[in-house]
C-alpha cells in the first residue's frame, strides 16, 4: 500500500510542476494559463478541433521560416500608369539639372496619358460638393479620413471654413487582371535592344 501512494503522490508532484512551469511560461496569466488548460481538454476530447489547432500550428512554423509573398494587386494602376505615361520613370528621374522648359514639355505627355488612364479606369467623385474657396460647413461626425480640417481647429462641429479642395474617393474601379504568369511586381519591364 505504501507503495501505490508514493506512486500517486509523485504522479501529482509531476502533474503538479508541469502546471507551474506552464502557469510560468505564460507570463504569470491566469486567463492564458486557462485558455491553454481549455485547450489541451478540448484537443484530447475533439479531433477536428485538433486539426484545426494542428493547422495553426503548423501555419505559424511556416510563416516564421518563409516570407509572405507580395500581392502585385495594389500595383496595377501604376503599372498601367508606367506603361502608358512612364510616370515612374518621371517620378524617380533627377530634375535638378533639367530647365523649366524642359520639365513642363515633359510633364505635358506625362499629364495627358495618365489622365487618360484615370478616367479610363477609375470612377471619381469629390469628397465634398462646391466650388473651392467657397464657404462650406463641416457637420459632426464627419470622417476624418474624408476631411482634414487645417488651420485654427477648436471646439466641436458644425465648422464653418473655406473649402480649399474638394477632395477626391473612388467610386468605383476596373484594373485589368494580369495575364497568367506575369510577375505583377515588375511594374516596368527591363528593355533589351537587340542587334
Amino acid at each position: 500500500m505504501d507503495t501505490l501512494l508514493i506512486v500517486v503522490y509523485t504522479l501529482l508532484a509531476v502533474a503538479g510542476l508541469k502546471l507551474l512551469v506552464l502557469f510560468i511560461a505564460g507570463g504569470f496569466s491566469f486567463a492564458r494559463f486557462g485558455l491553454a488548460l481549455r485547450t489541451y481538454f478540448k484537443v484530447l476530447g475533439n479531433a477536428e478541433f485538433a486539426g484545426r489547432i494542428q493547422s495553426l500550428l503548423s501555419a505559424d512554423g511556416a510563416d516564421s521560416n518563409k516570407s509572405k509573398k507580395l500581392s502585385g494587386e495594389p500595383l496595377r494602376l501604376l503599372n498601367l500608369l508606367q506603361r502608358e505615361g512612364r510616370l515612374l520613370d518621371f517620378l524617380l528621374e533627377d530634375l535638378s539639372g533639367a530647365s523649366d522648359e524642359q520639365i513642363g514639355a515633359g510633364v505635358r505627355e506625362i499629364h495627358k496619358k495618365s489622365r487618360a488612364i484615370l478616367k479610363e479606369h477609375l470612377t471619381l467623385e469629390p469628397v465634398m460638393a462646391g466650388q473651392e474657396e467657397t464657404m462650406v460647413e463641416v457637420p459632426p461626425g464627419f470622417d476624418p479620413s474624408a476631411i482634414r480640417l487645417t488651420g485654427n481647429v477648436t471646439g466641436k462641429p458644425p465648422f464653418k471654413g473655406v473649402l480649399k479642395h474638394h477632395g477626391w474617393r473612388v467610386k468605383a474601379y476596373k484594373l485589368p487582371a494580369p495575364a497568367s504568369g506575369v510577375d505583377e511586381l515588375v511594374v516596368a519591364p527591363a528593355e533589351v535592344e537587340l542587334p
